[in-house]
């Protein structure tokens, strides 16, 4: 087993490895902002002069009618999904043993 003296210089040879310069690392690496600076504008357009309209970009329809398009959808397959609760299968099945029976519901 090393000793403690000769574990303390070994402890103090790696410290001094990685802290030189070469060896550093920095969180920002020092190559100025890498995010888009805040501009104050929504989205990051400036404002148009008065009387002109925005132009819409290639993507945005698409968007619109896929997000549109999808709720739809959704919704209409909410609408005509089958009712797979508890209480409707035993109120059927219960109609239908007592129709068994011979008894009216």
């Amino acid at each position: 087993m090393p000793s403690l003296s000769s574990l303390r210089t070994l402890q103090r040879r790696a410290c001094a490895v990685r802290s030189s310069p070469a060896t550093r690392r920095y969180a920002s690496h020092g190559h100025g902002p890498h995010y888009n600076e805040p501009t104050g504008y929504l989205f990051g357009e400036k404002p148009l002069p008065p009387g002109q309209k925005r132009k819409k970009e290639a993507w945005e329809n698409v968007w619109y009618v896929g997000m549109y398009g999808t709720m739809g959808l959704a919704a209409v397959l909410l609408y005509y999904k089958p009712d797979t609760s508890i209480k409707s299968w035993a109120l059927e099945e219960a109609k239908a043993r007592m129709e068994a029976r011979g008894e009216k519901p």
